[in-house]
């Protein structure tokens, strides 16, 4: 397969480095300083091993790149912009004829849930990831990738459900570039029980690494009543402990140890927007759905959007007044 990445971020940017040093074909699509770093430099991978420097290919867009029918494309932006990536991406042009909808495997390697729904209103063949893929991404053209032996363990499965050859042959290539992957059949039930375990990234954010662990647990427990009643399916923390086991586990990075969660980097970063909505606002939505009270997750939801709007720094929030 030829690869083409949409978000050259922490997670894009480990899985695209990590494809082109095993021989493949990948070109990421960014934008702003990363891009121009990217055209620059090329893309450097700093991993708890070592540091290389990775040229690749760098767009800003869909009208900049030809598209062949061995393309995959890999959404890896935040799901606050999935739906902006999918307008472009979606009416792009294949050789033949056709265009990226119609003829293109689109995977979501992304957070949260809501991304693949959104996909399959576009594209005909959408397939799930879910992550857990230690990285950080705070300077332009530098990705320090933490996870350690595997830079990530990645479940892959197609939406809703299932798989075919497709997404077997692009699980193959992934884990001869250095990853752990499952294919899976039930591959959303994976992302729900990532998304219990990203509940806690707003907090950190806000507060840092100093969080209280009972507000993460407060945070879980509405996210399990929520998701049940929904019906919905999820992986508990035993059943993703025993299949990480060892494979993945973050380690420093040139003597640095990872700085945060990816809502923690979006502040950070100063970008502008969070995921948050997507995460927490996810089993904020269910409550409402379901009559389930989600106050401690609806109170993460509403903080992180005001770090945002007043420009508080990560880790920088008025402890009291989150939990207040």
């Amino acid at each position: 397969m030829r690869y083409v990445i949409i978000g050259a971020g922490a997670v894009g940017g480990t899985i695209g480095a990590r494809l082109a040093l095993a021989g493949h074909d990948v070109t990421l699509v960014a934008r702003g300083a990363q891009l121009d770093a990217i055209r620059a430099r090329g893309l450097t991978l700093a991993t708890p091993e070592d540091e290389r420097n990775v040229p690749l290919p760098a767009v800003a867009g869909a009208d900049e790149l030809e598209l062949t029918p061995d393309t995959a494309l890999v959404l890896t932006v935040k799901s606050q912009d999935t739906q902006a990536a999918l307008g472009e991406w979606a009416g792009a042009p294949v050789t033949g004829g056709g265009t990226a909808a119609e003829r293109l495997p689109l995977l979501t390697a992304q957070n949260g849930v809501a991304n693949e729904r959104a996909a399959l209103r576009r594209f005909d063949r959408v397939y799930g990831i879910c992550l857990w893929l230690p990285a950080t991404f705070l300077e332009p053209g530098v990705i320090a990738a933490e996870g350690h032996p595997h830079s990530g363990m990645l479940q892959l499965g197609a939406y809703p459900g299932g798989a075919d050859e497709c997404v077997r042959q692009i699980a193959d290539e992934l884990t001869k570039s250095g990853f752990v992957t499952r294919v899976r059949d039930d591959v959303m039930r994976w992302k729900y029980g990532k998304l219990l375990a990203n509940l806690g990234n707003g907090v950190d954010a806000l507060l840092g690494r100093d969080a209280d662990p009972g507000l993460i647990d407060l945070l879980r427990a509405e996210g399990v009543a929520a998701l049940a009643a929904a019906g919905i399916a999820h992986t508990s923390r035993e059943e993703e402990a025993a299949d990480r086991a060892d494979n993945v586990r973050a380690r420093p990075v040139a003597g640095r140890t990872r700085a945060g969660s990816s809502t923690w980097q979006s502040l950070a970063r100063g970008t502008g927007s969070t995921e948050t909505d997507y995460l927490n606002g996810e089993i904020v939505l269910l409550g409402r759905l379901h009559g389930v009270p989600t106050p401690v997750n609806a109170a993460v939801q509403r903080a992180v959007r005001r770090a945002v709007r007043e420009r508080i720094p990560a880790g920088g929030f008025p402890p009291d007044q989150l939990l207040a």
